[in-house]
């Protein structure tokens, strides 16, 4: 979509609309017509079937959102044929990780350190979405989430930045497809703009407070790189930054978002946010409100109503010009007219498409794929796993049931369609199936009798299958934790069981990374399955059987504690850096606990060992407009085919501003036979070392920089080269 260029169509049709038309455009509410999920945000200013249908045929609205059903659907786009100047409606849908066949959460599948697994994954909801009839979805999340405290961690790729940039722009690939006028495609949405990943003490809402250095290299680069795969429309943050919320910033969403990066999609609020301007003590009243957000760039108001109510009046009074209004009727209506909806208003809204499209079995089998690369083992003590078919199996906790399968913000998935732990492990072990189930006690509540139910189940079997960890209330939106850990009815269940002296793995289901405690971390083996989706009982028992070799590795850092939080192994060193097995006062840690991680980022380990041969370089220095190369032999060891994830990490070991301890910039994830070897190498440039200067440019420095080669962002033997300048 050429930004630049003046459309004549759309030109026209602004040129008739009248102002109450144009803030028609600019005005989302919640889809009253069709199937939609009313428990998801506050109650505000829901309105009726009937008055939405007379608003649509008015021009007063341009858009719904969260409601699915190709009938409502052409409803509503045959009321809008109605209207005066017959603009079509745009409708939009929070599907984040699949519709009715749901994908591991996001932050799972980033844990397969597999871009091109989650564009597969995105392109099939993108599929399901439009076949009951949507065009416009709020995804991706893109935030780097750096606080485990905080509820929507779930819903991004982690920690990193370099693995964020490569979700982000993959998500967007998949969601849009080859052409936004496809039938099958559907309008991407990066999210939030910006730095609501970064909010005090993990508090949902809360406010940032945050170096501009820090927003331009850490939570800026993977919006850039969904706006560079294509993506068209973005959502403003909840937060404020630095004092300014987001949904009133000029600077964040007319000078950089616009001005630097050359956006020429449309900006949508996040639910009322631009009302919420108010409480935040940015404006005295609804029509300040409207005032702010529109002038700093918000082109779209969700469902507050605001933009309807007061913007024509602002424009009648010159308190907003009416050629700023005319610049954002002209982005919604560009967008409209690239998902082919001038062409075929009622494209998306196929019937047969409605009954043909959704949950195939080619849709199953790619959620079944997706989820078993997302898990994660973290150990596996004396080869616990995989387990014998034909073993006595007691499946204990809370998790081990139908309930709690999908993960967050699924709206319109039918838990009774997943794969239960319950089902999947019976399924493959079929007529070797010896499997107890005992629930033991509830997600944070205990049981009467059930700890000594699941003691006596436990002595009766050979192994321990433990289902702990959060509920989906647990995590996403409005669902911050002060304490990272398994609640405590969960932990006292784990600490009697391991008590009989069985082995015990844990099948730990989350959606941010925990503080482990006691019998759960000294477990002989555990398995982070996050919230896998439709296919989570028959992936979890893939692994557990031994019949798919895991090959996730951690996106996020595991702490020790939760008071360790924000924490993430691209932190920078402080003057006083502590060492283990060093000297312990008067050096960065706690009282209680190292400063580092118990599973670091880039952590996880399959069936068969992997060794890493020392790290080799080209040559001692890197040449300005030059390359190096930099490589390591990795050899399988085990007995069986397996897969490793090779990190690449560096270390700018002194700079003019100070730079983390480590740096991923590049990984490959290889397969290799029993015994077998390759040769894995990595190329660097100037571009790979640079980071953002004290100008706020883009910089890299001559000097020395550490290399590794590792398996996690905690292991390894560096390997050092210089950086050359120019002039050498």
């Amino acid at each position: 979509m050429d930004g630049n260029k003046k459309d004549p169509q759309i030109e026209a049709l602004i040129a008739r609309m009248t102002i109450d038309e144009k803030v028609g455009q600019l005005t989302l509410y919640a889809d009253e017509l069709r199937t939609n999920n009313p428990n998801i945000n506050p109650d505000v200013n829901r309105r009726k079937s009937a008055e939405l249908l007379d608003d649509i045929r008015a021009g007063r609205v341009g858009a719904l959102f969260n409601g699915i059903g190709v009938v409502g659907g052409r409803l509503a786009q045959q009321a809008a044929q109605e209207s005066r100047l017959k603009i079509p409606m745009l409708f939009g849908a929070d599907v984040i990780h699949g519709l009715r066949t749901v994908f591991p959460i996001p932050l799972a599948e980033a844990a397969s350190f597999e871009p091109d697994l989650a564009e597969k994954t995105a392109r099939v909801a993108a599929v399901e979405a439009t076949a009951v009839g949507v065009h416009w979805t709020f995804a991706p999340m893109v935030d780097i989430a750096r606080d485990q405290r905080w509820g929507r961690v779930c819903e991004g790729a982690g920690e990193d930045v370099f693995l964020g940039k490569l979700f982000a722009a993959a998500r967007v690939r998949g969601f849009q497809g080859a052409s936004l006028a496809n039938d099958d495609s559907v309008l991407a949405t990066p999210k939030h703009l910006a730095a609501y990943g970064a909010v005090a003490a993990g508090l949902d809402y809360n406010s940032v407070d945050i170096s501009e250095q820090s927003l331009r290299e850490i939570h800026f680069p993977p919006f850039e790189a969904a706006f560079a795969a294509g993506a068209l429309s973005t959502m403003s943050a909840f937060n404020d930054i630095n004092g300014v919320p987001s949904s009133a910033n000029h600077w964040l969403s007319t000078e950089v978002l616009r001005g630097e990066w050359g956006f020429k999609g449309l900006v949508v609020s996040d639910y009322t946010a631009d009302k919420e301007l108010i409480l935040h003590g940015f404006a005295e009243n609804d029509q300040q409100a409207t005032r702010l957000a529109f002038m700093a760039g918000v082109d779209m108001s969700m469902q507050s109503g605001l933009y309807a109510a007061h913007l024509a009046k602002l424009v009648h009074d010159g308190e907003v010009p009416l050629k700023t209004l005319d610049e954002s009727v002209r982005r919604v209506l560009r967008v409209k007219k690239a998902l082919g909806l001038f062409d075929n208003p009622y494209r998306s809204l196929d019937p047969s498409r409605e009954a043909s499209d959704v949950a195939t079995p080619a849709h199953r089998k790619l959620a079944h794929e997706a989820a078993r690369r997302s898990i994660v083992m973290l150990k596996n003590d004396n080869g616990v796993l995989p387990l014998q078919k034909s073993a006595r199996i007691a499946l204990i906790g809370p998790l081990a049931d139908q309930a709690n399968l999908h993960g967050p913000w699924t709206l319109f998935a039918n838990e009774s369609e997943a794969i239960s732990l319950q089902d999947g492990l019976t399924r493959a072990a079929g007529n070797d199936a010896h499997i107890k189930v005992v629930k033991g006690a509830e997600i944070d509540a205990p049981i009467e009798g059930g700890i000594a139910a699941a003691v006596a189940a436990a002595q009766g079997a050979d192994v321990v299958l433990l289902a702990i960890g959060e509920s989906e209330r647990m995590s996403g939106e409005a669902q911050s934790r002060t304490e990272i850990v398994v609640p405590e009815a969960q932990q006292a269940l784990a600490e009697a069981v391991a008590k009989t002296g069985k082995p015990v793995v844990v099948l730990l289901r989350t959606g941010r990374a925990l503080a482990l405690k006691g019998a759960v971390r000294d477990a002989s083996t555990i398995l982070v399955t996050w919230f896998l989706g439709s296919e989570t009982g028959s992936a979890v028992a893939d692994v557990v059987f031994g019949d798919f070799n895991p090959s996730g590795r951690l996106p996020v850092s595991f702490p020790f504690e939760s008071g360790q939080e924000p924490y993430y192994y691209n932190h920078k060193a402080t003057g006083r850096p502590y060492h283990a097995g060093g000297l312990k006062e008067f050096t960065a840690r706690y009282r209680e606990t190292d400063n580092a991680a118990l599973y670091s980022f880039g952590s996880g380990m399959g069936f068969a060992p992997f060794t890493y041969d020392e790290t080799q370089l080209s040559g001692e220095s890197l040449p300005w407009n030059g390359e190096v190369t930099v490589s390591s032999r990795i050899t399988n060891t085990g007995k069986v085919a397996g897969e490793e994830v090779v990190q690449l990490y560096i270390r700018d070991r002194v700079a003019s501003i100070t730079r983390p301890v480590r740096e991923l910039k590049g990984f490959r994830k290889i397969q290799l036979a029993p015994g077998a070897s390759a040769d894995v190498a990595f190329t660097l440039t100037r571009k790979d070392l640079e980071f953002v200067g004290a100008d706020l440019k883009w910089i890299a420095e001559p000097g020395a920089f550490d290399v590794w080669i590792a398996p996690s962002a905690s292991t390894g033997t560096p390997k050092s080269f210089r950086l050359l300048d120019r002039k050498e």
